[in-house]
């Protein structure tokens, strides 16, 4: 499951390209979350539209297709920052040292395998879709009112590919803590246990008093 974690930070290069990096990452979710407050906009006046003169948004279906991509992908790479995607950690919890790192590694290996293949897959199909020499450079377009699809699908490999960034700075991180034994490394999501989550949300409410 998804459990609170932190990012510590230091001097190191590592943790200067981690911020760097982060505020990239903030941008994108940032819009993620202005496209989801467009589609509520859209909602209101789709519906208001509707019940009031009987004229309902023209291709309401079609902008929320080409939002979809802003609010499923845009967000990932902040969220994998700060160890916030749905995990199993049954075994990695009860692990510590070197074998956490060890895990933790083989893990972000693996999901940076997945998104290469995938950042591959999804700028073919973009590739697809997108022509210089055709109306708009696109080749296919929404079926109501015409929108061109290629910036949707070009979100996807966008997007993957920071997430593809992150993941190879975490491979440094846990790499570097595997070959030096490091008990808090740095750039990494270091995920708290029940103890230091009920700590860290206590000194938040303490702060704001």
């Amino acid at each position: 499951m998804a459990g609170q974690a932190t990012v510590l930070e230091d001097n190191s290069l590592l943790s200067s390209l981690d911020r760097k990096l982060l505020r990239l990452e903030r941008f994108l979710a940032l819009i993620s979350g202005l496209a989801v407050f467009s589609l509520m906009v859209l909602a209101v006046v789709s519906v208001s539209g509707r019940n009031a003169i009987n004229a309902p948004l023209p291709g309401y279906v079609d902008w929320i297709e080409q939002a979809m991509p802003l609010i499923a992908f845009l967000g990932i790479s902040y969220v994998q920052r700060d160890g916030g995607h749905i995990r199993m950690d049954i075994v990695i919890s009860r692990l510590h040292g070197r074998a956490l790192w060890l895990f933790e590694l083989i893990s972000v290996l693996l999901i940076l395998v997945l998104m290469l293949a995938l950042v591959w897959g999804s700028w073919s199909h973009f590739d697809r879709s997108f022509d210089f020499g055709a109306p708009m450079w696109s080749r296919d377009s929404s079926i109501d009112i015409g929108i061109p699809l290629w910036p949707a699908k070009l979100l996807a490999p966008v997007a993957f590919s920071v997430l593809c960034l992150r993941l190879l700075l975490q491979v440094w991180g846990y790499g570097r803590a595997l070959i030096v034994g490091a008990e808090s490394p740095v750039a990494v999501p270091l995920i708290q246990d029940a103890a230091a989550q009920a700590a860290a949300e206590a000194e938040q409410f303490e702060g704001q008093d």
